[in-house]
């Protein structure tokens, strides 16, 4: 089993930067694949940005596209998203997950069977 663990939410100025964490623990092959989600009130929960964890390989969203990074570190058995040039429409409760390999192929929800808390993100302008 996977047990995952976020951190790093906050309050940012629009424009300004946050670094979310993900701490992973747990049989590797049930995490093939560590994908960020968001879900804004009333909004559907939507993914931001998967990777690969066995290869590093990398997807983003449009919206977040060349503003956030999804990386790991092994060391540390985290997994990041760093969020920059934040915008208010990018408030949201930010949830990691992880799964089989599909899960970064599709980017649906039910295929990520561990999902932490959530950690809340508000950008004010």
């Amino acid at each position: 089993q996977v047990q995952l663990v976020e951190s790093g939410g906050g309050s940012v100025q629009a424009g300004g930067s946050l670094r979310l964490s993900c701490a992973v623990s747990g049989n590797i092959y049930s995490r093939n694949c560590v994908a960020w989600f968001r879900q804004a009130p009333a909004k559907e929960r939507k993914w931001v940005a998967v990777i690969y964890s066995t290869i590093g390989t990398t997807y983003y969203g449009d919206s977040v596209k060349g503003r956030f990074i999804i990386s790991q570190d092994n060391a540390k058995n985290t997994v990041y998203l760093q969020m920059n040039s934040l915008k208010p429409e990018d408030s949201a409760m930010y949830y990691c997950a992880a799964g089989p390999g599909t899960g970064c192929s599709l980017r649906r929800q039910n295929d990520f069977n561990a999902w932490g808390q959530g950690t809340q993100v508000t950008v004010s302008s």
